[in-house]
C-alpha cells in the first residue's frame, strides 16, 4: 500500500507523465492549474472567461447545490471531504480533497466563558494523520495542503507558541499537492512591503526543498487589497509574482480574490476591470506556454556584474527546450534595476533571441544574452531554429 501511494504521488508531481489520479486534475503537458480560492459557484463561468480552470474550497461545502452549479459550468473543484463529497466519489467534478487552510498558523480557541483567543498551530503530526484518513476514504484523488506565510516569512508571529521552522518538514508529508500563501503588497506588515516581493519565489523554492520530488508545489497570488484597505498589487506585480513562482518550480497558481476592507467583497477581482483584464491576459499567457512550463528544466547560469557572492540573487531564471525551440524565463528578484547576463548552452550558435510579448530581439553572444530588468520585471525569451 505504501509503495502504491508513493508511485501515485510521484505521478502527480511529474507533468510529463501520462498516468494520473483516476479522478484527479487532468495533469498533462498542456495543462497548468490556474485556480481561484473559496468562490461562489454562481461565478464559475465569469472566472472561466478570465482563464480560471479550477475552484479550490467551497464555503460550508461541498453541498449538492454547489456541486450541481459547478457541473453545469464544467468547473472542477478541490474541496473538503465531507459526507456530500464522499457521496460523489465517482463524480468527475471533484478532482481533489483538501485540508483546513493554513494549519501552520495559530488556531482560534474558546475558553469556558466563551472568550476567544489564539492557541498554537495544528501539530504537523495531526495533519499527516488526517492525510492518512482522507487517503483511506478515497485514494483516487490527490490531497491539497495549503500553508501560510510562515513558509518564507521568518519574522511572522502568527504561528503561535511553540511553532518552529522544522515543522514544515513534517507538514509537507500531509499532502500530494502542497501550496502556500504570502501576499507581499497587501498582506505583509513591513515598512516597505514591495521590498519583499521576492518572498514568493523564495517561498516556492523553500517549499520544494521540503516537499521533494514526490509532491507537487503550488502557490497563491494576491490581486486585491485583502484586509489592509489601501495597498494593492499592480497588474505588473501580479504578473511578476506569478512568473516568480513558476520559474522557481510552482506548477499551479491559486488566486485569492477576496477583499475585506474597505468593504467585504468575496469576488473583488470580478469588480475591478483593469485588474481583471490584466489577470485574464496573464492566465492566457501561462496557458499558451503550459507545454513549455511543464517540460524539464534547463539550468541557466546567471551573472550580475558587480554583485557580491553573499547577496540575495538579483535575477532568477530557468531554461526549457521544446522541439526546436529554446526558451528562457527570467524575473528580477529585487526592487531595483538590474543588468544580468544569462547563459544557456542551447543558445550557442544562435544569432538572436525574441523577447516574447515585448516586440524586440536581443543578440546572442557565446550562448549568452544580456538584458536589463526593471524592479521585479519578467522577461520571457524564445529562440526558434
Amino acid at each position: 500500500m505504501a509503495l502504491t501511494l508513493c508511485i501515485m504521488a510521484a505521478l502527480v508531481a511529474s507533468p510529463a507523465g501520462q498516468t494520473r489520479w483516476k479522478h484527479g486534475p487532468k495533469f498533462g503537458p498542456g495543462y497548468f492549474p490556474i485556480a481561484v480560492w473559496l468562490q461562489n459557484p454562481a461565478n464559475a463561468e465569469r472566472f472561466q472567461r478570465a482563464g480560471i480552470n479550477l475552484y479550490i474550497g467551497l464555503w460550508q461545502g461541498p453541498t449538492e447545490e454547489q456541486l450541481a452549479a459547478l457541473t453545469r459550468a464544467r468547473m472542477p473543484v478541490i474541496c473538503e471531504q465531507n459526507a456530500v463529497g464522499l457521496a460523489h466519489r465517482d463524480d468527475p467534478i471533484i478532482v481533489g480533497w483538501m485540508h483546513q487552510d493554513e494549519p501552520d498558523n495559530a488556531q482560534p480557541v474558546t475558553d469556558a466563558s466563551g472568550q476567544q483567543s489564539w492557541g498554537p498551530c495544528v501539530p504537523p503530526e495531526k495533519i499527516v494523520a488526517e492525510y492518512g484518513r482522507l487517503r483511506a476514504n478515497d485514494p483516487t484523488r490527490p490531497i491539497l495542503l495549503n500553508l501560510g506565510q510562515g513558509v518564507i516569512n521568518d519574522t511572522w508571529v502568527g504561528r503561535g507558541s511553540g511553532a518552529k521552522l522544522s515543522d514544515y518538514e513534517t507538514y509537507v508529508k500531509g499532502g500530494d499537492i502542497v501550496s502556500f500563501d504570502v501576499y507581499p503588497i497587501a498582506g505583509l506588515d513591513k515598512p516597505k512591503p514591495i521590498d519583499y516581493m521576492w518572498y514568493v519565489g523564495a517561498g516556492v523554492e523553500r517549499l520544494r526543498g521540503w516537499a521533494g520530488d514526490s509532491r507537487t508545489v503550488w502557490n497563491c497570488l494576491e490581486c486585491t487589497r485583502i484586509s489592509n484597505g489601501v495597498r494593492k498589487a499592480t497588474p505588473e506585480q501580479v504578473r511578476s509574482q506569478a512568473w516568480m513562482g513558476i520559474i522557481h518550480g510552482s506548477r499551479g497558481l491559486i488566486y485569492f480574490v477576496h477583499e475585506f476592507k474597505p468593504a467585504f467583497n468575496e469576488s473583488a477581482l470580478l469588480d475591478d476591470p483593469p485588474m481583471l483584464r490584466a489577470v485574464t491576459e496573464l492566465n492566457a499567457e501561462i496557458t499558451r506556454l503550459a507545454p513549455v512550463i511543464n517540460s524539464p528544466d534547463l539550468n541557466v547560469n546567471i551573472r550580475v556584474p558587480g554583485a557580491q557572492p553573499s547577496e540575495r540573487p538579483a535575477v532568477a531564471a530557468v531554461g526549457k527546450q521544446v522541439g526546436d525551440a529554446t526558451y528562457l524565463f527570467a524575473v528580477g528578484m529585487r526592487n531595483a534595476d538590474t543588468r544580468a547576463v544569462l547563459t544557456l548552452p542551447q543558445l550557442a550558435n544562435r544569432a538572436v533571441v525574441e523577447v516574447i510579448g515585448e516586440n524586440r530581439t536581443l543578440p546572442i553572444r557565446n550562448g549568452s544574452i544580456e538584458d536589463t530588468f526593471a524592479p521585479y520585471a519578467v522577461h520571457l525569451y524564445r529562440v526558434q531554429r
